[in-house]
């Protein structure tokens, strides 16, 4: 077994609070996602909190932005 990294040990101390599940933040990311590429001031401490620990909720998140960043250039 090989010992964790800097980044997995960081995601696992993270304060989880305010808590959102998985299922919650799979409801909520496309919102999310669409008001952020909007206002990159926008901030929902709950989602940003959840994607800060959660590695699968940030690459879904990761991926969804790059696929609407790249309709929007196309517009």
């Amino acid at each position: 077994m090989t010992d964790p990294t800097p980044t997995v040990i960081d995601a696992l101390l993270t304060d989880t609070s305010p808590y959102l599940s998985c299922d919650e933040c799979f409801d909520r990311i496309d919102v999310y996602v669409e008001r952020r590429l909007a206002d990159p001031g926008y901030d929902d401490p709950a989602m940003r909190t959840h994607l800060a620990g959660c590695g699968a909720c940030a690459e879904e998140e990761q991926t969804l932005r790059e696929l609407l960043a790249q309709d929007l250039n196309r517009s």
